[in-house]
């Protein structure tokens, strides 16, 4: 099988690239099995060193990387591409990888050793999405490798280079072939090697369908599994918030990147003594941007992904305006094909009953609606199939924990959106999946207990 990147730039193929068969896969997981033993024996401070060196090297490249980023999925090249985040959270997992993953002594006295280690699960299986392909991937590459396990990196078809700038920078600082190995698998061979237990930990991030599929796949095998499966993720702005600063982060939100965020703001409710001007400020941001190639610099919004992710968007918005919702931004300022480029749009009038208010969007386009109280505003961003972040807006904290509390989420946010902390729990619940990464509890997920009771003679 080809697995082809359709570049929304053009829509011509990028990169083309063949699917390995199940028999050269499962030697692959093989491979990687035995280089695991002796690469969980190399002292962690090697393993931190070399990763480093990976990530620096991939740094190098980022001249050939942002263009690259562009042409797989559209993100502009003004906005420099990922290594910043990418450097933060390897680093951060780096430079607490010794405290994480330090055994937990129990006893040791003239009698009795006993001690509670953390040891690699043995092969683990990535699976990265598009949409921000070096951050995501990172996120569990990094310290899957710092805790001794081996790597096998499946990169979305939509980014396929991404995997092999990887490969090529962390076996260039060092790191073994068979410890890191980018593969292209066809979803039903990724199925196959998982219901045969090649894999020892699986992290999926993509789809709540993806999810389902890759569960399936593990069902009876007792492989654990972190998914993060998507989000709709709420936005509420209280009356004693610094609106412009909320408008301002919440916007942005909504579209950077086209929209295609995994923590991108998707719905948002507004103190209704707030919500006229909030929506005014709103519109003006929105009329500012410059819909266009990706490798223009001047172009502050580029193209989606894929053109059937734009039509999802467009069916959404088509839907909820014939239902009353009233589209804020003339379609006359961005004029598109009706391909991969998709105007933004901002919506008012709209209520829970719309699909565009309860599944992802996953692209250039948000709700806005007024609350009168707080009571209003928790029940609904708790109405949601999702649960990955909600952003609060206020100046009391307080109030903001109080809230967040009774929030169903993995994180909330206070006066920020739409970002990643390394120190804290990666984590969502309900349909946007199970599991954590980054911070002590990624090493912990990436990681089994192994208990020592040693009787002393």
């Amino acid at each position: 099988m080809t697995i082809n990147c359709i570049s929304p730039i053009d829509g011509s193929i990028f990169v083309s690239r063949e699917t390995l068969s199940y028999k050269d896969a499962r030697a692959a997981t093989v491979r990687a099995k035995v280089a695991q033993v002796s690469w969980a024996a190399l002292p962690l401070s090697d393993r931190i060193a070399l990763v480093r060196a990976g990530v620096a090297a991939v740094g190098a490249m980022n001249d050939e990387i942002v263009p690259e980023i562009a042409w797989q999925m559209g993100r502009p090249v003004r906005y420099g591409g990922e290594f910043s985040g990418f450097n933060e959270r390897a680093s951060y997992m780096a430079e607490i990888a010794e405290a994480s993953l330090a055994p937990i002594e129990v006893e040791n006295s003239d009698y009795f050793r006993r001690v509670i280690k953390r040891v690699p699960h043995g092969v683990v299986l990535v699976v990265a999405p598009w949409n921000y392909p070096y951050m995501t991937a990172i996120n569990t590459i990094a310290p899957a490798l710092i805790a001794g396990n081996s790597v096998i990196l499946k990169h979305a078809s939509q980014t396929p280079l991404v995997g092999e700038r990887m490969a090529q920078a962390f076996h260039a600082a060092g790191i073994p072939k068979d410890v890191f190995q980018n593969i292209f698998l066809e979803h039903q061979t990724t199925s196959s090697l998982i219901e045969d237990r090649a894999f020892d930990f699986i992290n999926f991030t993509g789809s709540v369908q993806g999810g389902k599929a890759v569960e399936t796949a593990a069902n009876g095998t007792f492989t654990p599994i972190g998914l993060e499966l998507g989000g709709k993720d709420p936005g509420y702005v209280m009356d004693d918030a610094d609106l412009d600063k909320a408008v301002d982060t919440l916007i942005d939100g909504a579209m950077f990147n086209s929209g295609q965020c995994c923590c991108g703001i998707e719905r948002i409710y507004v103190h209704e003594s707030l919500f006229k001007d909030f929506v005014d400020k709103a519109v003006a941001i929105v009329n500012n941007y410059k819909l266009g190639n990706p490798l223009d610099s001047e172009t502050t919004l580029g193209p989606m992904a894929h053109v059937r992710f734009a039509e999802e968007v467009r069916a959404q918005t088509a839907e909820a305006v014939t239902a009353g919702a009233i589209a804020l931004i003339d379609p006359s300022k961005f004029p598109t094909d009706g391909g991969a480029y998709l105007m933004p749009q901002l919506l008012i009038n709209v209520t829970h009953e719309m699909r565009l208010m309860r599944e992802e969007s996953f692209g250039p386009v948000v709700g806005i609606m007024p609350v009168k109280n707080d009571v209003e505003a928790i029940a609904l961003m708790n109405d949601s199939d999702f649960g990955l972040t909600a952003s609060l807006w206020t100046q009391d904290t307080n109030r903001a924990e109080a809230i967040a509390d009774q929030i169903e989420t993995g994180t909330v946010f206070m006066n920020r959106a739409d970002y990643l902390d390394p120190a804290l729990c990666w984590t969502g619940c309900k349909n946007t999946g199970r599991g954590g990464g980054l911070s002590i509890i990624g090493y912990h997920n990436l990681t089994r207990p192994k208990s020592y009771h040693l009787k002393k003679v």
